[in-house]
């Protein structure tokens, strides 16, 4: 049967008409190894559809997660940063700069907006790791800085999403700074008594940790997010003795009191919404009190 074998000898397909799979059709899981196709994986919003595991995201996705028909007005777009110590590594800062800023589309490592989720108004800032790994320089502290008097200037929640391996080494003390400049900043949205949501993604390390990723009212986390301040590595070298096992993940974190809650990205939206529509109304409640009580007291 000519089904079953070639009949004709020589049939040879000219290179110009094979066709080849394009890259990027497929997404292979990292922690279960399950393979989908990447409209499914997108469409689950970049976390698998076997295991949940959370892929890593940027402020993009998270915008568009986050804010209603993904309309937002975006903060200090084209704030970018100088060159204070004349940094020279394998290349100059500048240069390092601009290199990563035309290979990302991203002018630094965080973005910061403001717009509606699901109808409340909200002010987000929302850091990106593929700008050299998500590090904090005077930018980074400067855009969260001016993205939290917004919010207080606008008298809505803030929202912090964390995503960093640390300080940018390539500003030194200028960095540093930052820690004290944005937990500065958060006391003082504290006392307007605006809620302050802080999410840590995966990684968030280093100096972001130590400052305004743990200061939140409400501490929350992707599934499976490393939270911590220095690497495992480092630390099993300083104390000598092995970590227990899970070490720094988010449910580790969670089972020792450091966070609220971990909450699937799916879900975010909703929960977020929820979780606000409470602080709110019981913000509400206390504020008509305190009125009927100095409407008596005159």
């Amino acid at each position: 049967m000519p089904w079953f074998k070639r009949v004709e000898k020589g049939i040879h397909t000219p290179t110009e008409e094979k066709k080849e799979t394009p890259d990027g059709l497929w997404y292979k899981c990292p922690s279960c190894k399950a393979v989908s196709s990447m409209a499914e994986h997108r469409k689950n919003l970049s976390t698998c559809v076997k295991c949940n595991h959370h892929d890593r995201i940027g402020s993009k996705e998270y915008f568009a997660i986050l804010f209603d028909n993904n309309e937002f007005t975006e903060l200090d777009a084209n704030l970018t940063s100088g060159d204070p110590l004349d940094f020279v590594d394998s290349k100059p800062y500048p240069n390092r700069i601009v290199a990563t800023q035309k290979s990302t589309g991203l002018k630094d490592a965080v973005r910061s907006a403001y717009g509606k989720m699901n109808g409340r108004e909200i002010t987000i800032s929302c850091m990106d790791f593929n700008f050299i790994g998500g590090s904090m320089g005077s930018v980074v502290g400067e855009k969260i800085a001016r993205a939290i008097d917004h919010a207080r200037k606008t008298r809505t929640p803030f929202m912090m999403i964390s995503k960093s391996g640390g300080a940018r080494m390539m500003e030194a003390g200028f960095s540093l700074m930052q820690m004290a400049k944005t937990s500065a900043k958060l006391a003082l949205l504290s006392e307007e008594g605006l809620p302050y949501i802080s999410m840590l993604t995966d990684p968030t390390t280093g100096g972001v940790t130590a400052s305004y990723a743990m200061l939140g009212d409400f501490n929350i986390a992707e599934p499976g997010a490393l939270i911590g301040f220095a690497g495992p590595r480092v630390i099993k070298e300083t104390i000598g003795k092995d970590l227990p096992k899970g070490f720094q993940s988010a449910e580790f974190v969670l089972e020792h009191g450091f966070l609220d809650f971990i909450v699937d990205r799916k879900e975010l939206k909703d929960k977020l919404t929820n979780l606000l529509s409470m602080v709110c109304e019981k913000d509400a409640d206390n504020a008509k009190i305190k009125t009927r009580k100095a409407t008596k007291a005159s």
